[in-house]
């Protein structure tokens, strides 16, 4: 007899004679038995680098267009994987953005939606093209609520630490922290398209600058968030919007060695790599898709699939990865500091 039957037998004949018949029956029947290995949540995967985000865009649908399938898939990412936070590249809520802080979308497209313990975190905000329809400031308002929406201005900057502890030796209490940093630089990108916002541009750029030029001698990292992309394989690959985020944001991006622009827009999850310092990488597959164009010479990965960007940073290194869905890693990539 296995260890599990003797110990269920001897239970059930414990019961006393009045259970003789029903034990029998019972006896005859298989039962599965859960190990404790079932019972007890699997570890997260090992991950020696300090900082972990997840980047999304184009998302607020109600949870329609799939963008219930990715939330779900984003919980479950974030819980077998280290994260930080996530960032939001715009397109929060659609069609027209939300016309005040109360306003039902936040429930219907945000909270209902990205209910997953792992995405109790800050979520850092940009607004896209359809969120200034209405009420954009809404949505600096509505960082009141809730506890994880994070939008403190229409556009801001934020430096974090790569603060992660390194043991000098096992029976060593000492540890050596890094002061390195990362800069996340947050814009607001519709009214570059509007030529009635021309000052509100121009402030916003000598903001960028400056913000760039005083990044601090510990920042090891610059990565600069809006919504609208500077290049893109999608539709707007050769729209007016993207010439135009092109001509405001090369040469800044330029001159202050940007690492990252990291945007939404288009629909899908892009890797592009024009001339010059900085890499654009699109994550706007939250909800509905648009089609992607293979073949272009600044491309290195582009797909029309529903997913979002996860981002592992350490000073020496910064791990990008597309993940769709289903949980499958679509494309990888590594830059290296140097």
């Amino acid at each position: 007899m296995e260890r599990r039957d003797f110990v269920k037998n001897t239970a059930l004949a414990a019961l006393g004679a009045s259970f003789i018949g029903p034990a029998a029956a019972f006896a005859d029947e298989k039962v599965t038995y859960l190990d404790s290995k079932d019972l007890t949540l699997l570890p997260k995967v090992k991950d020696d680098f300090a900082l972990h985000f997840i980047a999304l865009g184009d998302w607020g649908r109600n949870g329609e267009y799939d963008q219930l399938e990715v939330a779900k898939q984003m919980g479950q990412w974030a819980t077998d994987h280290p994260n930080n936070f996530v960032i939001s590249c715009g397109d929060n809520f659609y069609p027209s953005g939300v016309i005040s802080e109360e306003d039902p979308l936040f429930n219907y497209s945000f909270e209902n939606i990205y209910t997953a313990h792992s995405l109790q975190c800050d979520w850092h905000i940009v607004v896209g093209n359809h969120d200034h329809h209405t009420d954009v400031d809404a949505q600096i308002r509505y960082s009141k609520i809730s506890r994880r929406w994070k939008m403190p201005a229409r556009y801001y900057s934020k430096e974090v630490n790569l603060n992660k502890d390194v043991d000098k030796e096992i029976k060593s209490p000492e540890k050596v922290k890094s002061n390195d940093k990362v800069l996340f630089v947050m814009m607001d990108t519709d009214p570059f398209q509007h030529e009635d916002q021309a000052d509100y541009v121009a402030k916003q750029m000598a903001w960028l600058n400056e913000t760039l030029a005083a990044a601090s001698a510990d920042v090891k990292w610059k990565i600069v968030v809006g919504h609208h992309p500077f290049y893109t394989v999608g539709p707007r690959i050769v729209n007016i919007e993207t010439l135009t985020m092109r001509k405001a944001l090369t040469k800044t991006f330029e001159d202050h060695k940007v690492d990252v622009y990291l945007s939404g827009h288009e629909h899908s999850l892009q890797h592009l790599k024009g001339e010059g310092h900085t890499h654009q990488i699109i994550s706007g597959a939250g909800s509905e898709l648009t089609k992607v164009t293979e073949g272009a010479a600044f491309s290195r990965f582009a797909a029309s699939a529903h997913g979002f960007m996860y981002f592992s940073i350490d000073s020496a290194r910064l791990n990008i990865k597309a993940v769709d869905l289903t949980g499958k890693v679509l494309y990888e990539t590594e830059l290296k500091n140097v």
